[in-house]
């Protein structure tokens, strides 16, 4: 197995808490990281079993009896009616902790049931796909990402990649199974994983009538990652109406196949674009759907800027989500055309953060960054994330970062 950041954050809230709750989309790894780091005599169930479900959902009261402390019930978003018999337990039980993981890929259905019984009782995690560190079997060494002139101190970059090799984690994607096993096909396995998906989540979810239309909307989704989101240009690509283009796309959200990043505009006095930003959170699959098939041709091609953008804002957010931290993270436009593609803010402190394909840059490539003078806020160290191989100054609030160094 390869090791997750997230292990040693998972053992140490398990002490904290009675229930715990690892979300994320399908196939990022999260029965297998619970399984990996159980204790002995940690029984595991799965709710994708039919029959389990029927017996977890019908007799919850006896499942439990059967299936008692400690366990890992692992797809529970399929039997929320083991929630309210989780919260008897941890009632009955005040002291014990760790009592209950729970994992799935439906949050939507996880969150309904646990604001209604499990509040306090349960701690709640987001696992993504393997950050480029876990790729390279370095997860231990994985802190936040926030740019600071510290880092031209700490060996943050130990190893060195070119574009190529770069766009070929991007084109591969972010899934456990392709690095476990690396003769797996990505397309095999992405074909898979949509059907998938499709046919047992978004079915029961949204009651689909018409799957190939769905489809067909997901492609479209992904033909925008690290774009401005426009509902009604989605909604007349697909042929149907905004409201439905509206549903769908909150379905891929609540699924964590797509996030939305909200602009800044706090005290701006320009015209601020209040619109969102669509990102995938697997390029590989955002890759897959738009039809990309090496990783010469997306590096050359027309999304190649924004697959880059995209690929950077899931190393950004895992380097957060994956020590147990929650980013704040926004973007900047305004209608003059200034952007800026990220804002990390912390502490009230803005960091900038400009994303770009080039292996030179310089200090235009931060130019933008000069409009957050007007925020009203402090503006901390900001970063050009790039190709050049290792961290330098551009100019005394900003540095140069190699994306692999995220």
């Amino acid at each position: 197995m390869i090791k997750r950041t997230l292990q040693p954050f998972i053992k140490e809230t398990s002490q904290s808490f009675p229930v715990l709750l690892l979300c994320g989309m399908r196939q990022v790894g999260k029965s297998t990281l619970l399984k990996a780091i159980r204790e002995k005599g940690r029984k595991y169930i799965s709710l994708d079993n039919i029959q389990m479900r029927d017996f977890a959902k019908n007799e919850p009261k006896l499942f439990l009896q059967t299936y008692p402390p400690p366990v890992i019930i692992d797809e529970a978003q399929y039997a929320p009616e083991l929630f309210t018999e989780i919260k008897i337990y941890a009632d009955e039980h005040p002291k014990e902790r760790g009592a209950f993981w729970l994992s799935g890929s439906q949050q939507f259905r996880l969150m309904k049931g646990i604001r209604e019984t499990l509040a306090g009782r349960i701690a709640i995690i987001d696992l993504m796909g393997l950050s480029q560190k876990e790729i390279m079997r370095k997860s231990s060494k994985s802190t936040a990402f926030l740019p600071s002139f510290a880092m031209l101190k700490q060996n943050r970059t130990q190893i060195s990649f070119t574009a190529n090799q770069i766009f070929n984690f991007i084109l591969r994607g972010s899934f456990p199974v392709l690095y476990a096993f690396p003769k797996t096909r990505t397309e095999t396995f992405y074909k898979s994983f949509l059907q998938t998906y499709i046919e047992r989540d978004a079915r029961d979810d949204l009651g689909l009538k018409n799957e190939m239309k769905y489809y067909d909307f997901i492609r479209a989704v992904a033909a925008r990652t690290g774009n401005l989101l426009n509902f009604a240009n989605l909604a007349n690509d697909v042929d149907i109406n905004v409201k439905t283009a509206k549903i769908w796309l909150d379905s891929l959200v609540r699924a964590g196949i797509v996030m939305l990043v909200e602009p800044y505009s706090a005290n701006m006095n320009r015209r601020i674009v209040n619109t969102p930003k669509i990102y995938f959170l697997d390029t590989g699959l955002a890759s897959y759907l738009t039809k990309w098939h090496s990783a010469e041709t997306l590096m050359n091609g027309a999304m190649s800027g924004a697959m880059l953008e995209t690929y950077t804002l899931c190393e950004i957010l895992r380097s957060y989500r994956h020590n147990g931290l929650e980013e704040n993270i926004t973007f900047y436009r305004d209608s003059n055309g200034v952007e800026i593609d990220f804002i990390i803010e912390q502490n009230g402190i803005l960091h900038p953060i400009e994303v770009k394909k080039t292996a030179a840059p310089d200090k235009h490539s931060c130019k933008n960054f000069s409009v957050l003078k007007n925020s009203g806020k402090e503006v901390g160290t900001g970063a050009v994330l790039c190709f050049y191989e290792s961290i330098i100054p551009i100019d005394e609030n900003v540095l140069s970062i190699p994306v692999w160094g995220v």
